[in-house]
């Protein structure tokens, strides 16, 4: 059964340089809230991103699905498609968005996750090696942790990368990133017959199904410290 929402809104975060429109949405006693990091492309209208969210906001998880770049950024990345790779600027970005939630007085109150698909798993995972006090989970669907690079020994948020068992390249660089995670919980998760998509029938709830159960687990308890130390 779906838990009753009681916020579901769009959303402006004000940083810097920019400001991000994203998509938040508070199931009835949320114990988590969820920050998506999308990548190569893409952005919070992913059918893919939207329907993992669906089934974590199923299991009383909130989630944020926000859009790193702004409008003229993606209509420049349109063509050029350098900044949808540009680590240090998404990572600054999804930093950004984690300070935002842990201020925000409708989720201040709930551990925060990051789940990043593609590029957006690396700096999904700079961001939780900068702030160690409030991401405390990741999850990474076909993602590029490697892009993380140095910062992948800082990170101690329990981190679950997931991978299509077809997605060989992929995968290869998931388990070699997966050694230099320092986080004392960590694991990879390999999707029998998946591609790097998970389009193949019943993959991408199988996705869905291992990041709802690893946020749950490992959200629980925690709470946010704002400088993230």
């Amino acid at each position: 059964m779906s838990a009753a929402t009681i916020i579901d809104t769009e959303i402006h975060i004000e940083l810097d340089r920019a400001t991000l429109i994203g998509d938040l949405v508070i199931p009835e006693h949320a114990h988590g809230v969820v920050a998506f990091a999308h990548g190569s492309g893409s952005g919070r209208q992913s059918p893919r991103n939207r329907f993992v969210a669906g089934r974590l906001q199923e299991s009383g998880l909130a989630t944020l699905l926000v859009d790193l770049l702004t409008l003229q950024e993606e209509d420049v990345d349109r063509y050029s498609g350098h900044l949808r790779f540009n680590i240090g600027l998404l990572s600054d970005r999804m930093t950004g968005v984690s300070d935002w939630l842990c201020h925000d007085e409708r989720t201040s109150s709930l551990p925060i996750g990051c789940f990043g698909a593609s590029t957006g798993a690396g700096a999904a995972l700079v961001a939780a090696a900068r702030r160690k006090g409030s991401i405390h989970a990741v999850v990474s669907r076909g993602g590029r942790p490697d892009l993380a690079n140095e910062a992948l020994p800082a990170v101690r948020a329990s981190t679950l990368l997931i991978v299509g068992g077809d997605d060989r390249t992929v995968l290869r660089l998931n388990r070699d990133a997966l050694k230099q995670v320092g986080a004392t919980i960590k694991e990879l998760a390999v999707v029998p017959g998946a591609t790097h998509l998970f389009e193949e029938p019943g993959k991408l709830e199988e996705v869905a199904q291992l990041a709802a159960h690893w946020f749950s687990k490992h959200l629980e308890g925690h709470c946010n410290s704002p400088e993230g130390v």
